[in-house]
């Protein structure tokens, strides 16, 4: 499948790298632009950009993804699916409908709990027992798309958010996979 990536932070790149990995054609990949680090303010390329540049994809950083000519550019890309993880945008409806199979959402929770930002320090603050990772359908809302798939994982006692960020985000990018070879052969029902 043709995939347009939209992401940012450490919990994206593993799923960029494992589209890569499944063979899937990455045209094009959105992430935030460079944002000043450190003492110096010194320009810092999101772990995205990183994993694009490594892996030899073409990167477009746009302050305002939803500007029609940013979605030009991603529609000039033709995806047949826009996979979006931790991108740090709303995306509006001309990007969400422009690929035919639509914008498939990579959630650090077991939707429906959790919906929106922190799900993971979230569920270690609430003391619950498991998290995990739900691809959904992306919609308007935030975060209100059907679901895809999920997968669960327990949380251990003494686990950090940092820990099981990396968990979960090891998990996603496999899940992501899946949800697109389900996509691609009609065996993922959205729910």
């Amino acid at each position: 499948m043709r995939v347009v990536f939209m992401g940012t932070p450490d919990f994206s790149a593993p799923c960029l790298r494992a589209l890569v990995a499944a063979g899937h054609v990455v045209p094009l990949v959105l992430t935030q632009p460079d944002r000043p680090k450190g003492r110096g303010l010194t320009l810092e390329p999101s772990p995205v950009k990183r994993a694009a540049l490594e892996l030899g994809l073409p990167v477009f950083q746009p302050d305002r993804p939803n500007r029609p000519e940013n979605v030009e550019t991603v529609r000039a890309a033709a995806p047949d699916v826009l996979v979006v993880v931790a991108y740090g945008a709303i995306l509006k409806e001309a990007l969400l409908t422009l690929a035919p199979r639509g914008a498939v959402n990579v959630h650090a929770s077991l939707l429906p709990k959790y919906r929106g930002m922190s799900p993971i320090h979230r569920a270690i603050w609430d003391g619950e027992p498991e998290s995990g990772v739900t691809t959904m359908q992306m919609d308007a809302g935030v975060d209100t798309g059907a679901m895809l798939l999920k997968a669960a994982v327990p949380i251990h006692p003494d686990e950090t958010c940092g820990e099981l960020h990396d968990r979960l985000a090891a998990l996603g990018a496999d899940l992501l996979v899946r949800t697109l070879d389900g996509l691609a052969h009609g065996t993922v029902q959205a729910q």
